[in-house]
């Protein structure tokens, strides 16, 4: 029976690895968790007079560079100015050129979230009336691509090895203190510590090419390093470097100098190891609770010590079970009942808190029970509630496996135990012939040894697999582990997903708008109209932009003030304006009207009488110079 449990355990772990990738490929680019919830202009309207400024408004705080938030034209050309900036709360804008013709232009923004996460999108407005645009809003995404892969890989990797060194430290102290001089639990701790040091790594170069570009190229930017080194998620990577480093030194002393002790001799440094573990163990917890989900919205003050907790109990039940699975496969020495049963208190006790401070997270990131069907971020939590609910069921299997292990650890006499010694008694035997016979030939001895260590693991092997009662713990704790693989791939694509109530609030704030919009749409009747036209005399420096805005255009009288322009910006001091209104389709006008100077660039007129509704031609007429003059017209509907 046991020798046909090998392949299935390879199997077993295929399809693990396999439903993990799945997990992690199917995550993609990564979800927005800062939301757009507003813009002026809105998406898809049309203005009649060109903004001064475009503003974004978002569900939370983030991070903008130069280049976050574009503006471009119909072409394609960028017509903002200036770094975007924030203007109030969460709201940011940037300035536009003066003088923007007519046509649809897009806007574009890529931006980094508080909790860390790349967030990116585009829009389309139109001043005067929409137009024909070069420029696809496709594919907006961030976050995706071959970088974003190996992002999602290294968060992967660098919770499981958080998980794998803290809960086999954990495992050690609490429940086997033998366990610091098996070879095979060394290793799993120390890879452990590796495999998150190594990911951390990662991380940090990934993560400038991660928000910005995406291209692996970029990679090694040490111009984007730099910037990462400033932002809050590399001050994180970089605090849980410099912890990795004293988690060296605490793996150091347990393996090294607190193997060597008696056990009567190992109490004061259990509870100085305890300390110090803890604490270097809640400072790594942190890197993550004060970079990601719990660092912004609700409760912050609350949600990142509690996130910190769960992330200790986590590391102590998965991180402990795979320390216990290796116990049972690989150690020299077998782990006593005491032990497994130790452990058994400590995973209840770790889950207890993961179901306390999980009920508070989901409640903080869902904030509704309609988001739990409704949202990704609800959908897949309940896929780790399921899976936690089976992680347990199978744990209360393996207790029951715990509770019929022998006190002495299963280290059962038996007949093949007896033939183990037997032979064991004549490998010995025939060394000590071979060595006579060999004499001085080093390389018969290290053969003699060779066979000895073989025949040592042999006769391990076979004392581990006599117990049935250690062989259903040994298949229970592996089932347990491989729900525990995919557990934390979905844990892992859950950090990645904006959560339920950001979802929810960004649809509202849509809908909000979309309402707004068609309210604003039907009020079009009444409300000012604007309208910019540029002009060209012809003459030396006779160029310009002329606004005429009418208020409140509608039948009747109207006040009227109009605006010219240079194309920087600036008033432009010109000798004459003249207004005409043509009413084509009843044959209407042209009606003059001689507006008033009243300042340079400034002409007004009050008492604009107009006698019918409908699609009025306006023509404006500039002169620059004595011979110098041009008409520009643009229609706009009146009443």
């Amino acid at each position: 029976m046991t020798q046909t449990i090998a392949p299935r355990v390879r199997v077993l772990v295929l399809l693990l690895l396999a439903a993990t990738g799945l997990l992690l490929a199917g995550a993609g680019p990564a979800s927005a968790h800062a939301a757009l919830t507003g813009s002026d202009p809105q998406q898809g309207t049309v203005v009649d007079k060109a903004p001064d400024q475009i503003s974004l408004t978002f569900s939370e705080k983030v991070a903008m560079s130069d280049g976050s938030l574009r503006v471009l034209d119909p072409k394609g050309k960028r017509v903002d100015q200036g770094k975007a900036s924030n203007i109030s709360g969460t709201t940011y804008a940037v300035q536009l050129h003066g003088g923007l013709p007519d046509g649809t232009y897009t806007v574009t923004y890529q931006v980094v979230s508080e909790d860390s996460h790349p967030v990116a999108g585009a829009y389309t407005f139109s001043i005067g009336a929409p137009s024909q645009t070069s420029v696809s809003v496709a594919d907006q995404t961030v976050g995706g691509g071959v970088v974003g892969w190996l992002y999602g890989f290294g968060r992967y990797v660098s919770y499981a090895g958080f998980a794998v060194m803290i809960g086999g430290a954990a495992f050690v102290l609490a429940c086997w203190q033998r366990g610091s001089g098996v070879r095979a639990v060394q290793r799993t701790v120390v890879s452990g510590w590796l495999a998150l040091t190594a990911a951390t790594l990662l991380l940090l170069l990934l993560r400038g090419s991660y928000t910005s570009t995406g291209s692996v190229g970029d990679v090694f930017d040490l111009s984007l390093l730099g910037q990462v080194l400033q932002t809050k998620t590399g001050a994180a990577l970089v605090s849980r470097l410099l912890l990795l480093a004293a988690a060296a030194l605490f793996i150091a002393v347990l393996f090294g100098a607190y193997d060597k002790r008696e056990d009567e001799d190992k109490r004061d440094l259990t509870f100085g190891l305890a300390i110090g573990g803890t604490v270097v163990a809640a400072g790594l917890a942190a890197s993550w609770a004060m970079a990601e989900h719990a660092s912004t919205g609700l409760q912050t003050g609350i949600a990142m010590p509690v996130d910190v907790i769960h992330l200790l109990a986590v590391a102590a039940w998965l991180g402990g079970l795979c320390t216990l699975l290796v116990a049972l496969y690989r150690a020299d020495t077998l782990i006593e009942r005491s032990a497994v049963s130790r452990f058994s208190t400590l995973a209840f006790s770790s889950v207890l808190t993961l179901v306390t401070t999980g009920i508070y997270q989901s409640w903080r990131q869902l904030g509704s029970w309609s988001a739990f069907t409704e949202t990704r971020y609800g959908q897949l939590l309940l896929v780790k509630i399921g899976l936690v609910a089976l992680l347990v069921g199978i744990a209360w299997i393996s207790r029951r496996w715990t509770a019929r292990l022998g006190e002495a650890g299963a280290l059962v006499t038996t007949d093949a135990e007896e033939a183990d010694d037997t032979e064991d008694t004549a490998v010995r035997e025939k060394e000590h012939v071979g060595a006579k016979a060999a004499g001085a030939d080093s390389v018969r001895a290290a053969q003699l040894a060779r066979q000895r260590a073989a025949v040592d693991a042999a006769r391990r092997k076979r004392q581990r697999d006599a117990d049935p009662d250690r062989f259903g713990l040994r298949r229970s704790v592996l089932a347990e582990a491989g729900v525990a693989v995919v557990l934390l791939a979905v844990t892992t694509v859950l950090t990645q997903t904006e959560p339920g109530r950001t979802e929810q609030e960004a649809k509202a704030a849509t809908s909000s708008s979309a309402s707004s919009s068609s309210s604003s749409s039907s009020a079009d009747s009444s409300a000012a109209v604007t309208l910019d036209m540029p002009f060209d005399t012809g003459g030396e420096d006779g160029k310009g932009v002329v606004r005429v805005d009418l208020n409140p255009a509608r039948v009747g009288a109207n006040e009227m003030h109009v605006y010219v322009e240079r194309p920087n910006g600036r008033a432009f001091d010109v000798p004459e304006v003249k207004v005409s209104f043509t009413l084509e389709a009843k044959s209407i006008g042209p009606l003059p009207v001689t507006p008033d100077r009243i300042t340079t660039g400034h002409w007004s007129a009050a008492g604009v009488q107009l006698p019918m509704a409908g699609d009025w031609k306006i023509a404006v007429t500039v002169r620059t110079s004595d011979i110098d003059q041009t008409t520009v017209s643009k229609n706009a509907q009146i009443g």
